[in-house]
């Protein structure tokens, strides 16, 4: 067709999910999707802890807690579809002292309200039957939390597409009727265009015409991996209820689908290509968020020293000793965080868009789990526009 119907800028599991959403729709369309790496899912969607989440930490009707839910099933059924392990082994969330506990009854409360089935709080004595070696006063056990490889879930996604791997797009300059698309090579038009770039979706949009809400600032995440005996102190997944003072979740642990386990991660604010940073200390709110957030990067990055994160990691897991930790083997992702303008971190999802740009501003976790419930969002407002410019 000419010209294209759909370019996806953005190779990560959301734009791979948008792009096979719109060609289950409309098996006919020509889309195209740009990723600027040579190969799909290298930045976020394969640098992470691998969570199939189940939806208990989000405001019951907020973005996240429907499509997360939408979005974990449909990622099961695409799972086995395409013979990719995924392993249910839980999540505990623990409540180490008193001053916790009423937050644990906050996200019991929310998986209730986002109807998390099985999910549940125990007393001390059924914690340690789940975790034996977790100490805690009282814990939120979520038995549907699984474990998969979000890496080859991207590489299923893109089989089949027309997935245009080390082609990065530069401008999009959105008109009446179509939108240009400006790659490094070449250039091409498109009747809509869909931003899911993580780090670059803001300028990305903003070059494109549009007047977005947020600005994408980024943080990194390290994680340290256990050696195999401290891998044996954890099951599942243990996970601390959240201090809502805290931007992140804080320490926990996960047991990877290839049976290793993760501990951390701390979040810093991360050094970014030099056009991402531009983007956004040309922002107000990401000075508000400096100045806001200066106690709590201080305190990740004393969480980084390694006697620090090992006393953080035995509140847990008070069997834990150095030893079982591979200090050298530190996995770390960037996530591409949206920041607003009076300097908070959005916490939902957000997906914006006018004319024939439809962009994906904000998409943290759980955005892998959620990936083809947002896909099916935004194919959805993709489908809208072919259809009026048909008509029209």
């Amino acid at each position: 067709m000419s010209p294209l119907d759909v370019a996806v800028v953005g190779g990560g599991i959301v734009g791979l999910a948008t792009a096979y959403r719109i060609r289950q729709q409309r098996p006919a369309a020509g889309v195209v999707v740009f990723e600027r790496e040579p190969a799909v899912g290298r930045h976020q969607s394969s640098h992470n802890s691998g969570v199939l989440h189940s939806g208990i930490y989000y405001p019951p009707g907020s973005r996240k807690a429907v499509l997360c839910r939408q979005g974990k099933a449909a990622m099961e059924a695409f799972a086995a579809e395409h013979g990719i392990p995924v392993e249910r082994n839980g999540k505990l969330v623990v409540a180490v002292d008193e001053r916790e506990l009423p937050g644990l009854d906050v996200l019991a409360a929310r998986a209730e309200a986002n109807g998390v089935a099985g999910a549940r709080v125990v007393g001390p004595a059924e914690l340690r039957e789940i975790e034996p070696h977790v100490r805690g006063l009282r814990g939120l056990h979520v038995p549907s939390t699984a474990v998969i490889d979000f890496g080859a879930v991207c590489h299923a996604l893109a089989a089949g597409q027309d997935v245009r791997t080390g082609t990065e797009v530069t401008e999009l300059a959105g008109g009446p009727r179509s939108v240009r698309v400006v790659t490094n090579a070449g250039e091409l038009d498109a009747r809509v265009a869909v931003v899911c770039a993580g780090l670059w979706s803001s300028q990305l949009a903003r070059r494109a015409g549009e007047s977005p809400s947020v600005r994408i600032v980024p943080f990194r995440g390290s994680w340290v991996a256990l050696r195999p005996s401290g891998a044996a102190l954890v099951r599942g997944n243990v996970y601390p209820v959240p201090d809502p003072e805290l931007p992140f979740l804080g320490v926990h642990f996960t047991k990877r689908i290839d049976g290793t386990v993760w501990a951390g991660p701390n979040a810093t604010l991360s050094f970014a290509p030099a056009s991402v940073l531009r983007d956004a200390l040309g922002f107000p709110g990401s000075w508000r968020l400096a100045r806001r957030a200066a106690r709590t990067g201080m305190r990740e990055l004393w969480l980084a020293r390694r006697r620090v994160a090992l006393r953080a990691f035995r509140r847990y897991l008070p069997e834990l000793v150095d030893a079982d930790v591979d200090w050298s083997n530190r996995p770390f992702g960037v996530r591409a965080q949206a920041v607003a303008r009076d300097g908070s971190l959005v916490d939902d999802f957000v997906i914006e868009g006018s004319g024939r740009v439809v962009s994906v501003l904000n998409a943290p976790s759980p955005a892998a789990t959620a990936a083809l419930a947002i896909g099916e969002v935004v194919a959805g407002e993709v489908l809208a526009r072919l259809d009026v410019s048909s008509s029209g």
